[in-house]
């Protein structure tokens, strides 16, 4: 029965210098471990709104919602839904577009200002009007392929716009023929424009 009450004096002669074992949280934070899944942030300069992270999230904490009349793409995450699972931040497209911060002390009175929503250009079929992805999606993939973006016309187009380049006129009521394959156009609609050059469709 000594060596027990001996050593929980040491331990408290120690505390007196040392400072107590237990944290001060919440007056004082405490760092969380390295690996921590806390709070998760968008990069807003690496995120292209691809859309991956939502349709791998189990717990539904996100949604992607195109706005067709403004052209925009908006990505919402609604952290009161999120598990963090971390299945997001796997699957991110350029894997920098969100990650996970070790901020846990998450608590909100209200749901104001609690939801986070980012948004992007979209690009659209000039053909039928189909939304075929973000602009900032296609200008990752071109730079993420190299000179192989220039055998891609969609690819093409947007790095060529991106270095200054006037888009191409477009011909008023003429079906799309020869050179109307430099568009912007969905996949339907360019497999329909390379059927009509070769054979005549």
């Amino acid at each position: 029965m000594r060596k027990p009450k001996l050593r929980e004096l040491g331990e408290a002669i120690r505390a007196i210098f040392k400072g107590p074992f237990t944290s001060k949280f919440p007056f004082k934070p405490s760092p969380a471990a390295p690996a921590y899944r806390g709070k998760i942030e968008f990069n807003l300069e690496k995120c292209v709104l691809c859309g991956a992270c939502v349709e791998v999230c189990p717990a539904n904490a996100r949604a992607q919602k195109d706005d067709l009349t403004k052209g925009m793409r908006h990505e919402i995450y609604y952290p009161e839904k999120c598990i963090y699972c971390g299945q997001c931040v796997s699957y991110c497209t350029t894997k920098e577009g969100i990650k996970h911060t070790q901020e846990y002390d998450l608590a909100e009175i209200t749901r104001d200002n609690y939801e986070v929503s980012i948004e992007e250009e979209l690009v659209f079929c000039e053909r039928c009007g189909e939304v075929i992805t973000t602009k900032s999606h296609l200008l990752w993939i071109a730079r993420r392929v190299g000179e192989l973006a220039y055998a891609n016309p969609n690819l093409f187009l947007v790095l060529s716009q991106e270095y200054g380049e006037e888009s191409i006129p477009k011909s008023a009521d003429v079906p799309p023929y020869r050179s109307e394959h430099l568009r912007y156009l969905c996949p339907q609609c360019r497999r329909s424009v390379y059927l009509q050059e070769i054979w005549g469709y």
